[in-house]
């Protein structure tokens, strides 16, 4: 049984995280940490696999997986500069790493702010990046090695921020999230944004906390 301590500290940890993150309320301050410790070493994009080094050129840039353009919505703002001169949580949301993924410049303009899904027919549109695009049902459909970590980013800020994932989305992503389990890269990244805006992603750490979301 565990000692009343310990309670307390798992039941502060679980409002602290339920709060979302408080360290940072401008995306602009944000960047450069993210570009200069999360992937000081470079890395890889997130949907196409695309190497990069320690400086990152300008066809590369951040995705936010759970689009901005719903959250600035949810706080009923016309425009995201409007959101961000006047709402607090709106600039903590847009400011939180767990949300954050390195992507080329164009598959991100693609994207948008367009759901994730299926996408019929497997249509290569871009090369050897496995990222597909309906422009009629306006879905994405990234590739299978990128879909947990999709999941997982999203699952967050659901759980979070009380953003809203509509249930045959949730379903979907709660499949890829299985299917396509936290690897070490993920628990790198959620290790060092922890120390820089002081929340995890407990979806990483605990995987069959997904199964106990509700849409």
């Amino acid at each position: 049984m565990k000692s009343l301590p310990t309670l307390m500290a798992l039941l502060l940890s679980s409002f602290v995280q339920a709060a979302g993150q408080t360290a940072y309320s401008d995306y602009f301050e944000v960047l450069p940490l993210f570009w200069q410790q999360v992937y000081a070493e470079g890395g890889e994009t997130l949907y196409c696999g695309q190497a990069f080094g320690r400086s990152a050129d300008r066809s590369i840039n951040i995705e936010h997986v759970y689009p901005m353009s719903w959250v600035m919505r949810a706080e009923g703002c016309r425009s995201r500069e409007e959101c961000r001169r006047k709402s607090r949580r709106f600039n903590q949301i847009e400011s939180d790493m767990h949300n954050f993924y390195p992507s080329l410049r164009e598959i991100n303009k693609i994207r948008g702010s367009s759901p994730f899904g299926v996408v019929k027919g497997e249509v290569r549109r871009f090369g050897r990046c496995d990222f597909e695009y309906d422009s009629k049902q306006r879905v994405v459909e990234p590739a299978p090695v990128s879909r947990g970590n999709i999941a997982r980013a999203m699952f967050h800020m659901q759980e979070s921020y009380g953003l809203k994932i509509f249930a045959r989305q949730g379903e979907m992503l709660q499949r890829w999230h299985k299917e396509d389990p936290p690897d070490t890269e993920e628990l790198r990244r959620n290790d060092i944004i922890e120390k820089l805006q002081g929340t995890r992603n407990r979806f990483i750490d605990d995987p069959t906390a997904a199964e106990k979301l509700r849409f």
